[in-house]
């Protein structure tokens, strides 16, 4: 079976044949292999382009080193479109560690190096090769994070917009749907690219600087930004102030001799919007030419998942997805999502269970408050930090509602939520019934929830929930389960090193860790990613919503000290916690009393090293068995979004 008796897009010229296209109206080019599913950027942007009466091909991790590979499907006669995929492509290739990822889940058997580093800017030029002066949208994470001048982790400094080193004529930031078809129907009656400068979730490079007004705001310059670091945030604060549709205004800042005009975002989709764009004919898997070479992973989790919802207002400062969708939530009708699940049930893969019912934090489905429905989201106040916000509404009966009619399904036998749940807002709803039913029905064993840390001042600067809501929610989550009579557990993620994060914080989190039996088998460094808050404190040392300044542990040795302290009994992590505990003043945590966190150093070995008295010095792991339950997180870091 081809890809086009399967249900998918043309990938090769014998299927253009096929179906008796000569030529394409536009060519895409993603960083991803071609998975025809809603979870996929591609996919969308190219069904929604087919359903408007377009004629689209894909070629998916193009080969790079030249530009033949681009020119197999020919020269398009609208223009190309360009996405890096599903992740930041430097994100996809490297760790927090700056090491080389040997998997990519995104690409035939899992295997890394089938696409380039920076790939937007790669593929970019060699469309340039291939077909000159054609007009090349670009969209995507990548490319949304990157839109404005940004620091950049991997080269550790500040580049440029990717437009403007892509040499694409507009960037497509957000979700892209409405900005495509507006930019679609232009190029096709005749509309030079150059001149589509008024479509909302776009920027574009002019030489002619706009004009100053009341719905138009300058940031600071790529070279302002480049050279100080007051001026970076100075330009960061401002543009996540204007990231909301209703009252976000065109953003303009300069490099060089051209301006960068963000223009504001796209309207939200509606509700009838967003069951269209899940209604499309997807293929829902990934194309027949990968099977050969064992698939693509990252099919497996989203397959049988449902997306409920898109935004979120819950805005964690180490998070992009305010920067790139937004925190307005957009949610499918009920009737949407179980046609959906419908069909999942006629799949001969299915099993019976439905992975998630979600999407960035799963038990949001409406907007935070009515005033957002009309003025937009607050510029200079978040939903849920420091406490939530007294206009909040707190309601989970929508979501109930849901999943009980998906449980209800002949053909289901469980309904799991694993996409992440915002404990804090959980909590301010005075109605249990999810809470009941999250615990009796749609937990696998553990729920995986995102405290990242204890220290007030830890949380401040991430922008998450106290300790006190968190110590309640893990209190009431096991009256629940004891009331149900389950056994089920909390999977807590953690992180390292975030700005503002001392050496005393981690300790202060280590011996949390040790009060509640915690033994964390994984835990995450602050990964600094284009777009975010925490990104802008890791680089600048200030934050950016008060231009204070923050301590930021940047040095290899003060991030493997806090790293250490979260794994304080693994003896590998010995030396670097005795170290930690010393330079911090805390010898009284050396001994053997209760509270302390490891035992004294007894004597050198032959190689100089030190043994300790721990008896479990001698264990490959050194990890007690959790006495209350409280599970470690596991697994490999995949990039996953945190709620």
């Amino acid at each position: 079976m081809n890809g086009i008796d399967a249900g998918f897009l043309p990938v090769t010229k014998e299927e253009m044949n096929q179906l008796g296209w000569e030529q394409l109206d536009f060519l895409y080019l993603s960083g991803d292999a071609y998975v025809d599913h809603p979870s996929f950027g591609h996919a969308i942007i190219t069904r929604v382009l087919v359903a408007a009466g377009y004629r689209v091909g894909i070629i998916a991790q193009p080969k790079w080193q030249n530009a033949e590979d681009i020119k197999r499907l020919g020269r398009p006669r609208l223009g190309v479109l360009v996405s890096a995929g599903n992740m930041d492509s430097m994100v996809n290739h490297y760790t927090a560690a700056k090491k080389p990822r040997h998997d990519d889940m995104y690409s035939p058997g899992g295997k890394a190096g089938f696409r380039p580093d920076r790939a937007t800017i790669v593929y970019c030029n060699r469309a340039r090769e291939a077909f000159g002066d054609i007009p090349i949208i670009i969209g995507g994470i990548e490319a949304s994070l990157r839109r404005f001048a940004h620091y950049d982790y991997w080269s550790d400094k500040v580049r440029r917009s990717i437009l403007v080193d892509s040499r694409a004529d507009l960037l497509i930031y957000g979700m892209g749907e409405k900005p495509i078809e507006e930019i679609a129907n232009a190029l096709d009656k005749g509309t030079q690219v150059k001149d589509i400068t008024n479509v909302r979730g776009t920027c574009y490079l002019t030489k002619e600087a706009p004009q100053s007004s009341d719905s138009v705001r300058y940031v600071p310059s790529f070279e302002e930004v480049r050279d100080d670091k007051k001026k970076y945030a100075e330009a960061v604060k401002t543009e996540s102030e204007e990231q909301d549709a209703i009252r976000g205004k065109t953003l303009v800042q300069k490099h060089i001799d051209r301006y960068l005009v963000q223009n504001p975002p796209p309207m939200p989709l509606t509700q009838s919007e967003m069951d269209r764009v899940y209604s499309l004919p997807y293929a829902r898997n990934y194309h027949p030419m990968y099977e050969e070479q064992g698939g693509i992973p990252a099919i497996s989790e989203v397959k049988f998942s449902l997306t409920s919802v898109r935004g979120c207002f819950g805005a964690c400062n180490f998070c992009a997805l305010a920067f790139h969708q937004g925190r307005t939530i957009q949610a499918r009708s009920h009737k949407s999502i179980i046609a959906e699940a419908q069909k999942f049930i006629h799949d001969p893969d299915f099993k019976g269970y439905i992975h998630d019912v979600g999407g960035p934090t799963a038990n949001f489905r409406q907007t935070a408050c009515e005033k957002q429905k009309k003025a937009g989201v607050c510029k200079n106040r978040q939903c849920l930090f420091p406490e939530p916000c007294p206009a909040l509404k707190a309601d989970h009966s929508d979501y109930v509602a849901l999943l009980r009619k998906l449980r209800a399904l002949d053909g289901v036998k469980k309904v799991f939520v694993r996409s992440g749940i915002r404990f804090d807002y959980l909590m301010a709803d005075s109605d249990d019934s999810f809470f009941y039913e999250l615990c009796e029905h749609h937990i696998s064993g553990q729920l995986k929830v995102a405290p990242e840390h204890i220290s007030p001042n830890a949380l401040k600067y991430m922008g998450k929930p106290s300790r006190k809501v968190y110590d309640k929610f893990v209190d009431k989550f096991y009256r629940i389960n004891e009331k149900l009579g389950k056994k089920q557990y909390l999977v807590p993620y953690l992180m390292s090193s975030h700005p503002g994060s001392t050496l005393n914080d981690a300790i202060a989190l280590a011996l949390y860790l040790k009060e509640n039996h915690i033994t964390p088998q994984q835990v995450q460094d602050f990964y600094p990613t284009p777009g975010t808050i925490s990104t802008c404190m890791f680089y600048t040392g200030i934050d950016p919503r008060t231009m204070e300044p923050v301590y930021v542990p940047k040095s290899p040795e003060d991030k493997a000290m806090q790293r250490a302290l979260l794994q304080y009994k693994n003896p590998d992590n010995y030396n670097t916690v005795y170290k930690a505990l010393q330079k911090a003043g805390r010898e009284d945590l050396i001994g053997f009393g209760s509270e302390c966190l490891i035992r004294p150093k007894r004597h050198t070995n032959d190689m100089g090293g030190y043994k300790n008295e721990s008896k479990n010095s001698g264990r490959k792991n050194g990890f007690d068995k959790n006495k209350r339950g409280v599970k470690a997180r596991g697994g490999k870091a995949k990039g996953r979004k945190r709620n």
